[in-house]
């Protein structure tokens, strides 16, 4: 058994996790390093789900009965959890959405529906990075091209991290928004948040951060980003799907336009005019991911029983280990920093002329699940020449002998095709 430092007591951990005792394939046991997709989902989790539905399901806020007012109290009890996890200064600054996407785009149709200042049109400027996600690209070319705004973004150097060797002429005057990631699905690189913050003050520029494969694991203080914006998703932190999150500066939301329309988020309503209803509600039309929301209350009370330091301090020593051991195989190239320093818990590789695809579908016959494309982030496969990668993603769950499974079921793969 390999033991590294600051490791979790995983065995204990798995237990919690029913799906990681499956078998696949004819009796294989499942190597699960597919996180940066989906994470799984703890008992804790699971049993909150099936607790609501059987207990207290109803409709949440305008009800008198006891299941709405029991709902309701589980639903802002789930907005309470995410605020303090975040270190939000309001609770009315938490903003449920159905995923990062939806959160992202929230933003995008805020701003090009503002009034001044925030208003972005043909006089200004939006600004991403070449490694985006592609929710964090395609929602600013609509915008860019339904108003005219003239869309910029940071390229990468040949180890995966942005080039900010030209901040000043990408981010101007004219720039209304900055929105990147903190930390890169696809090539795991973490990026240097304060350095990009600091620029968009200087111009009063808006800052959104896309934290989807950051808050599952690490801390995220929205405070300490100094960020307008924040989001991301609860499926890859232990959440169920169908919740996602968005914080917004209070000031911003109380000022800025509702984007969807429709009952909860309005305070009047006649047929020749509407009132809306203050921030978070304003920007939640409809019946809310209700059941959703209670499941990823479940799953932050389990991370924090854990802690995000020492989740951290798990990936770390992990991805430090995976690294060194993927390292070793030959024909394989790391896309991405190839180092455990300022990166996260995915790395994406080629292996020699083998296809992505066919590395994948060798290694699941082995019982290893990884993920295999462009991974919603095709810019970077440009940029680096390759059409694909394949890419294994570790959790608080993941185990050193994973990894060396990963590596063995890869040396099959350059047996298989000779």
């Amino acid at each position: 058994m390999t033991l590294l430092p600051g490791l979790l007591d995983t065995e204990a951990i798995r237990k919690d996790f029913p799906i990681l005792d499956r078998q696949v394939h004819e009796g294989r046991k499942l190597v699960y390093l597919d996180n940066a997709a989906t994470s799984q989902k703890p008992r804790q989790v699971l049993d909150a789900l099936s607790e609501y539905y059987e207990r207290y399901n109803a409709n949440v806020h305008r009800g008198v009965h006891v299941l709405a007012e029991e709902a309701t109290a589980l639903y802002e009890g789930a907005r309470d959890k995410v605020a303090e996890f975040i270190n939000a200064p309001s609770r009315d600054e938490v903003i449920f959405t159905k995923n990062a996407s939806e959160s992202l785009n929230l933003v995008a149709n805020m701003l090009g529906w503002a009034d001044e200042p925030y208003r972005v049109d043909s006089e200004t400027e939006i600004v991403i990075t070449e490694m985006e996600h592609h929710s964090n690209i395609v929602p600013w070319q609509l915008l860019a091209q339904r108003t005219g705004a003239k869309l910029k973004w940071f390229g990468l150097t040949d180890d995966g991290r942005l080039d900010l060797s030209n901040i000043e002429e990408v981010i101007t005057e004219k720039t209304k928004i900055v929105s990147f990631v903190l930390v890169s699905n696809i090539l795991g690189t973490q990026n240097p948040v304060e350095a990009i913050v600091r620029r968009a003050q200087e111009v009063g520029a808006l800052v959104c951060v896309d934290a989807s494969q950051a808050a599952p694991h690490m801390p995220l203080d929205v405070q300490a980003l100094q960020a307008d914006f924040v989001a991301f998703t609860g499926h890859k932190m232990c959440g169920p799907t169908g919740i996602g999150v968005l914080w917004g500066r209070q000031e911003l939301l109380e000022d800025l336009p509702p984007f969807l329309g429709g009952g909860e988020m309005i305070e009047t309503v006649s047929m020749h005019s509407s009132t809306y209803a203050p921030a978070p509600h304003k920007f939640e039309a409809g019946t809310p991911p209700i059941a959703q929301a209670v499941g990823l209350g479940a799953a932050i009370d389990y991370l924090n029983s854990i802690g995000m330091d020492k989740i951290l301090a798990h990936e770390h020593a992990l991805t430090e280990y995976a690294v060194k051991r993927l390292l070793e195989v030959p024909d394989l190239r790391i896309i991405g920093p190839t180092t455990a320093e300022d990166r996260g818990a995915a790395i994406s590789f080629t292996l020699g002329d083998i296809h992505p695809h066919d590395v994948g579908q060798v290694l699941d016959e082995q019982g290893i699940a990884v993920r295999v494309g462009h991974h919603c982030a095709r810019p970077v496969c440009l940029r680096y020449g390759i059409p694909a990668t394949t890419r294994a993603s570790f959790y608080l769950y993941s185990t050193p002998a994973e990894i060396d499974a990963l590596v063995d079921g890869l040396e099959h793969v350059r047996n298989f095709f000779g």
